[in-house]
């Protein structure tokens, strides 16, 4: 007694017992199964079913008596396209199983590719914001070139200024009498008239 509560050990799983089965590889099955609904879908197998169907009522209705192995009320025929009906339906539900399985597969699969490209663009999406940003604190080419035409403008303008000034103190210059300065304009620095006399504020 005591060793058979020994060899019962809880650790290990108990050995089946009754009959042992042969096993089915279920995916060679499926592919059987699902080999014959495709099959038995098609436009040859009804073509096929219908001349046999009509090959059987010929034979059974117009053959001498002594012949016909099936006669009028086809049982045996009906017996036979009840079994093929009987095992039709198993195997194309195995099918749809297998399909549906597939199905199912594929979604998880489309469902996994499509989680990833959103990553993917919102990362992207992130990165291209972010080189905005860096890139508005960068100074552009449009940016430089109009930079250096304003300044371009400035130094036109700053030497036309300086073409006038020359030249109106030229005129004056020449205006001036010998004596001495003339009596409505003051003398100041701006115009250079302590420059031309040699003469300053003092």
């Amino acid at each position: 007694m005591s060793e058979q509560r020994r060899g019962e050990r809880l650790d290990q799983p108990r050995a089946p017992r009754g009959l042992h089965l042969p096993r089915i590889d279920a995916d060679s099955f499926g592919r059987w199964a699902e080999g014959i609904a495709r099959g038995m879908g098609t436009a040859n197998f009804l073509v096929y079913m219908t001349l046999i169907l009509a090959a059987w009522f010929l034979w059974n209705t117009l053959a001498p008596a002594n012949l016909r192995f099936d006669p009028y009320t086809f049982t045996f025929l009906t017996l036979v396209l009840s079994l093929q009906a009987s095992y039709a339906a198993p195997l194309i539900l195995l099918a749809q199983n297998r399909q549906a399985d597939r199905d199912r597969i594929s979604l998880d699969e489309d469902r996994r590719r499509a989680t990833m490209q959103k990553a993917d663009t919102e990362y992207l999406a992130r990165e291209i914001a972010a080189l905005r940003i860096a890139m508005g604190d960068v100074a552009t080419r449009d940016f430089l070139r109009s930079e250096l035409t304003r300044l371009a403008e400035e130094l036109d303008e700053a030497a036309e200024r300086r073409r006038k000034l020359a030249r109106r103190q030229q005129e004056r210059v020449a205006r001036r009498p010998a004596g001495g300065d003339p009596l409505d304009e003051p003398r100041d620095e701006l115009d250079g008239d302590y420059v031309h006399d040699g003469r300053h504020e003092g």
